[in-house]
């Protein structure tokens, strides 16, 4: 009986290890877990005047059924009752893993192909940096990977941040977070 327990905690043990090494994973080399962003992420405007750049992000281990990804950044502590998109990005193919810093300003042209960057709550297309009220204390800033179900999200030329979301939301397979931290004296 007792080597009955133990091959059955052995199996349940792989089989936790197995489902663990294969979900949906993301890092980056500017923004960390429960860590202060940079001033290179701070945004440049409304009184910030941060370097305004997205984060590099990278990551692995799709979960099968993934034709596309997105990437959300979001404050759910800014001071509007809804919170504060700082970017949403769509419509990212399978082949790509990583995207390099910088990669939201739709300036420098450094989205991947075919991807669509929604307006943001600034009211520009593309990344906004943080930008908490001074005073305000600490924002936690959610970065996140969505592995989607289709390949492409059908949205309009002028989607808010709240449609983007729930199309997101409603084909997300899988999704992993980085939550950063940010805060203005």
């Amino acid at each position: 009986m007792f080597n009955s327990l133990k091959i059955i905690a052995l199996l349940s043990l792989a089989i936790s290890v197995s489902a663990h090494a294969t979900s949906l994973t993301l890092s980056s080399h500017d923004i960390a877990q429960g860590e202060f962003m940079a001033k290179a992420q701070e945004f440049n405007g409304f009184g910030c005047s941060g370097g305004d750049l997205s984060p590099h992000l990278k990551w692995s281990n799709a979960p099968k059924g993934t034709k596309s990804f997105a990437i959300t950044a979001y404050d759910p502590d800014a001071p509007t009752g809804s919170g504060w998109w700082h970017w949403q990005i769509v419509n990212i193919p399978t082949t790509v893993t990583e995207i390099s810093t910088g990669a939201g300003s739709v300036k420098k042209d450094l989205a991947p192909q075919g991807s669509v960057q929604i307006i943001n709550d600034y009211g520009s297309r593309g990344f906004g940096g943080a930008c908490p009220p001074s005073g305000h204390g600490v924002h936690h800033y959610r970065y996140t990977i969505h592995a989607i179900s289709v390949e492409t999200l059908t949205l309009p030329e002028n989607a808010s941040g709240a449609l983007t979301g729930y199309m997101i939301n409603a084909n997300t397979i899988e999704s992993y977070t980085i939550e950063s931290l940010y805060k203005r004296d």
